[in-house]
Order: C-alpha cells, then structure tokens, then sequence
C-alpha cells in the first residue's frame, strides 16, 4: 500500500510499505479521508510524542473494514468506520476513574501504532479492546464522519466547562476548532457568540457568530466588554496554540467566569502569565481541557447525522496521498479551513 510517512522533524514521504498481517483479533480497514489537524502540523515540525522518528500520521479518519481476523465480532466486512487516535490501557489510576483521556499509558494511532495517511490501516486487538473505532451511524457519510475526532475534543471541553443555556461563549481563534467551538457552543444553549481571531475571519464568519473581533487590529478584551455592557463573557476558550490569548481570556470573562485552555501551544513556549489578582479576587475558574471519552466520539457522530455541526463548512480543500504536503502547507498558512486527505483518491461515499 501506499502511505505517508513522517521520517524526521519536516520531513513527510510517500512510499510503498508493507501491510501487517490481519491477526485473529484485528481488523484492516481501506481509509477513506483523514483530516489535517493543527497537532499534525505541530509534530510534522516539532517531531512525535516519546521520540519516535518513523510512523505513518493521521488520527482523525474514516473507512470500510475489508478484513477481519476470526476472533473479531464486534466488526465485520463491510463496516464504515470512524476512528479516533487515543488509546488507554484501562488499569491505571485514571483509567479507573473513568479518565481515560488522562491514562498514564496513553498511546495514540498515529504516533504510536500506524495512522490514516494511508490506502489501508491495520487495527490490533489492543487497539479495539482499548481505542475509539466507531461504527458510522446511517445518514452520514465517510467523509463527514472524519470530523467526528476534533468535534468530540471540543464537546468534551464545553462540558467540562459547563457551557449552557443563555450564556455569552469568548472564542478566541477562528481556526475549524474555533468554527466547531461555534457550532457545539450553539447547540449547547449559548445565547451570544463572540469570536476573536487574527486569520480565517471571513470562513468563521459563515458559522453564524454574534460578533467578529479582528484581533490584528481591535483590543479583544475592550469589545468585548463592550458588547456585554461591561460584564465580560461567562465562558471564555483559548481554541489557538498562543499562550498569548491565555491571559486575554482572564481579562475578558466576567466575575466567576471560566477560561478554558483548549490549544496545545509549541513545546518550546509553553510558559503564560495570567493576572492572578483578576483570579483570586473574581473567583475566575482556568481549567485545562484535552481528549475526551469513547461516548463523546460517538457523540459527535450523532450531532454531525443531527446537523448539529455541518462538515461541508470546514472542509473546503482536499489532496491525495501525493499532494499531502501541499494540504499541510495550506493548513499551517491559514489558507484554509479543514484539508481532507483522501489516500485512495474517491472523494465521495454513500451514506
């Protein structure tokens, strides 16, 4: 089969490897698209997590399984698929808790075992007993199945901070996290969205958000007291890897507001500096947010079939396996909203 390869910091190849053998608890499935996320472009130039310098990427994806070892029951030939990248191991003191997401053996597809940039992807029983493949519900096609993965982040950050109904929702960054932050903030009940961003205004400005704040040349925290009659937002989600934006959500939320840290930021600039006093004094709640449970990426299928969250908005640009590098470059420049990666080049699939 054909794949793409990350063979070092920058450098991402396509050649032909080898298929591993379906065991009698796997299954192998034929990838249908796999999106290009911003932790991809991140690894792409930063390189992967526990110091692995050769995998094929890709971690939010869809397919059909075409094979499956003869343990398997839960899956057959002919099943479409969504799949997200996490792992947990299930015994440890997190796993024990329900936290997977925290799992101190979290592994990912895509870092750890093969990912989606591929024709074909090979899943071990491990990885079925421990990972998220979900069966795509009727109704929805393979291609809008691939959003299922970064969708269940932000329904599981949202949660995590309550969001609900007649609140004012901050999003600062207009990025497809930003544009999803939208969608499921909506759907949650929030009654006004504000959303600050420096690129992809206009492609944000399509998802129906109250008020547009250009952070390139408005101050974000001024408008948005402005437009809440100098309260601040009730909630507000740093969704951009810039420890920048941190300390503007302090500053723009409202007393005993929440502030969400939802972006990674650059593992070489991770240090923020957040008004402590504002904190302390306004009883401000800054939580961190990452991954989610098994159920939320099946939360997420369901709110794609609902049309709760409308994939044919994000993904506005698509390559094969040979023009991946032109979907990463076109993604960390901003060009565009959400690039799909279609390894076997058929873009379209019935639902």
């Amino acid at each position: 089969m054909r794949a793409a390869i990350f063979e070092g910091p920058g450098k991402l190849v396509v050649r032909d490897v080898p298929v591993e053998k379906c065991g009698e608890n796997d299954i192998i499935i034929k990838v249908h698209a796999c999106g290009i996320c911003g932790s991809d472009i991140r690894n792409l130039r930063t390189g992967l997590k526990d110091g692995i310098e050769r995998q094929i990427m890709g971690h939010e994806f869809s397919g059909t399984v075409i094979e499956t070892g003869k343990g398997v029951s839960r899956y057959r030939i002919g099943d479409r698929v969504a799949v997200a990248p996490d792992v947990s191991c299930g015994v440890c003191y997190y796993c024990r808790r329900g936290w997977v997401n925290l799992c101190m053996n979290h592994r990912m597809i895509g870092t750890h075992w093969p990912g989606g940039f591929a024709e074909l992807c090979h899943f071990p029983g491990y990885v079925l007993d421990h990972g998220m493949v979900h069966k795509v519900p009727d109704g929805v096609s393979l291609r809008d199945a691939a959003l299922a993965e970064p969708a269940s982040s932000v329904i599981a950050s949202q949660e995590s901070a309550g969001v609900t109904l007649g609140e004012t929702l901050l999003i600062i960054g207009s990025g497809p996290i930003g544009c999803l932050h939208i969608e499921i903030g909506r759907a949650r009940g929030a009654s006004r969205i504000i959303v600050a961003g420096r690129r992809r205004l206009l492609q944000a400005e399509q998802f129906g958000p109250d008020l547009l704040i250009d952070a390139r040349t408005q101050d974000v925290v001024a408008e948005v007291l402005r437009a809440t009659d100098g309260m601040g937002a009730d909630v507000a989600i740093c969704a951009n890897p810039d420890v920048s934006t941190q300390k503007i959500a302090v500053e723009a939320v409202r007393k005993r507001g929440r502030v969400v840290l939802f972006g990674g930021v650059p593992k070489d600039h991770p240090m923020t500096s957040l008004n402590s006093n504002l904190i302390h004094y306004n009883e401000i709640s800054v939580i961190g947010s990452f991954s989610y449970a098994a159920f939320v990426h099946e939360q997420a299928l369901l709110a794609i079939r609902s049309r709760q969250i409308q994939p044919q908005k994000y993904f506005n640009f698509s390559v094969d396996l040979d023009h991946i590098v032109d979907g990463f470059s076109a993604a960390a420049e901003g060009k565009v909203l959400k690039p799909l990666v279609f390894p076997g080049g058929e873009k379209e699939q019935s639902v």
